[in-house]
């Protein structure tokens, strides 16, 4: 009995310990929960994918109450609608947002400025840059001119004399004065004497006008330089980290993410709640990662991959049109079409390139069908790289080198192509009297000077001016009608030669 009541008591304090224990950590679990942030990535295209992911992320640690999220910022810009359904996320989000231009060379270009813009905090690496945020169309490059030019054209000469591309020597505080006072003078509704704008240019102004409107809203509700935002939207203005820290368009430069959790520290922000104090000291850090899905779509948006893309879907269509029912060929170049069709649906692109590839890809067939020697392939080669290159504006051009590949393998499959060709015309006649004819056989039958030979597996009548014998190797001379006239074929070797014949 005393044993047995020592192992109830050891057993009652085992499981007292065990409930302490449990309530301890329950009593902690808020608080850890309350200091954990969350990091998010934006490399490359601002595409739908991309903006689903962020969207969901920054909403999951909205809801989960976390201390911060971090975007990493590297993109040339990318889709508007993409881009609000972003900013809307961080616009609506109770934990702070901070985007943070890394690594050390990346950029944050057109809708990359934007959601910079929008976060609580705005952060950059040393050697990075921001800036050109002009609405660009997709489907068609962007104009060069200003459409507001007619309006004013007493002021083409004075904004020559002092632009600063023209005086290196100016420094971006005065660039950003003369910036803000060209806008006003070039602005429609300053220009009593305004034209009216051709159909092109008043969308065009109507777009950039949009645009400036929903950058300065995003500046004034940060506090951030909006002067600056609308050159950059107007002027595609671009400026480094340290123009951007100067002029207040971020507001820390941070070496690394423990820079930034340092510096962010203390600082009271207004997300959707209200004012709220950062405390990111000592915070653990978590990497949320898109899922499969939205990894292979936002791989397929990247320029250099559409261009493969539509490379390997017209090579499959080539192929599948040269030598009908190959069926792989022909189903790999329409799924390569479909998921090329979907990257140019969220890149902007310029027709005027996507209809020189297609130029080139219908020369390239026209190769396959009627043989130039090579001319016309090679000159489609050359137009279909040429698309390629002018195919993306600048910050989503196609690297040198994929192009250079493409051109290399295409014009291998080129090759291929002649070299059949001229191998389809040196082989002679297939069918016909001038196909069999000097063809070589064996005597099947034979009984004096005519009898029966096989060639080419097809059984013959035959006659011969020379007795043959069955097994003897014959050529044949020439054919008339349904005989063929054929004579003994000289002995393969010596073998050939002892090789013993019948009576």
């Amino acid at each position: 009995m005393t044993r047995s009541k020592r192992l109830w008591g050891f057993s009652a304090l085992f499981a007292l310990a065990a409930a302490m224990l449990c309530f301890s950590a329950l009593a902690q679990a808020p608080a850890d929960s309350g200091r954990t942030g969350v990091i998010l990535t934006l490399n490359g295209a601002v595409t739908p994918p991309a903006a689903q992911y962020l969207e969901r992320e920054i909403m999951a640690a909205s809801d989960a109450g976390r201390e911060i999220v971090i975007i990493e910022i590297d993109t040339p810009g990318g889709l508007m609608d993409s881009m609000k359904t972003i900013i809307k996320a961080i616009l609506a989000s109770d934990t702070p947002v901070a985007t943070y231009v890394s690594p050390q060379g990346a950029r944050s270009a057109s809708a990359g400025l934007y959601i910079m813009y929008s976060a609580h905090v705005s952060a950059m690496a040393p050697a990075t840059n921001t800036g050109a945020a002009t609405p660009v169309e997709i489907g068609g490059a962007p104009s060069e001119d200003n459409p507001f030019d007619d309006t004013a054209p007493d002021t083409d000469d004075e904004s020559e004399e002092t632009s600063p591309a023209a005086d290196g020597e100016e420094t971006a505080a005065d660039a950003l004065t003369e910036a803000r006072e060209t806008a006003e003078e070039v602005r429609p509704s300053s220009a009593p004497d305004a034209q009216p704008l051709s159909n092109d240019n008043a969308l065009r102004s109507k777009a950039i006008n949009d645009a400036v409107a929903y950058i300065r809203a995003l500046a004034e509700e940060r506090g951030r330089n909006a002067d600056w935002a609308e050159s950059a939207v107007r002027d595609a203005a671009s400026i480094t980290a340290n123009e951007a820290l100067e002029l207040g368009v971020v507001d820390l430069i941070a070496t690394d993410i423990d820079d930034l959790l340092t510096q962010m520290n203390g600082r009271v922000v207004k997300v959707a709640s209200g004012e709220k104090t950062l405390n990111t000291e000592n915070v653990r850090l978590e990497r949320a990662e898109p899922t499969l899905v939205e990894r292979i779509l936002h791989f397929v948006a990247d320029p250099n991959v559409a261009v493969i893309l539509m490379s390997l879907a017209t090579t499959g269509i080539i192929i599948e049109m040269w030598n009908p029912g190959s069926i792989f060929p022909g189903v790999v170049g329409v799924l390569c079409l479909l998921l090329g069709f979907y990257a140019f649906q969220v890149l902007p692109f310029n027709s005027l390139g996507l209809a020189l590839m297609a130029v080139g890809a219908v020369m390239i067939l026209i190769e396959a069908y009627t043989p130039t020697l090579g001319l016309v392939g090679l000159a489609g080669l050359a137009v279909f790289g040429f698309g390629m290159f002018v195919v993306f504006p600048e910050g989503f051009r196609v690297s040198a080198s994929v192009i250079g590949t493409i051109l290399v393998i295409a014009g291998a499959f080129l090759g291929l192509i002649l070299f059949a060709i001229v191998g389809s015309r040196g082989h002679g006649p297939m069918i016909g009297a001038e196909a069999i004819r000097k063809r070589e056989g064996l005597v099947d039958e034979w009984d004096g000077k005519d009898g029966w030979v096989i060639v080419e597996g097809e059984r013959w009548r035959a006659r011969s001016d020379k007795p043959l014998s069955p097994g003897d190797k014959i050529r044949v001379v020439e054919v008339d009608g349904l005989v063929l006239v054929v004579k003994q074929a000289k002995a393969s070797g010596l073998l050939g030669a002892m090789q013993p014949k019948e009576a």
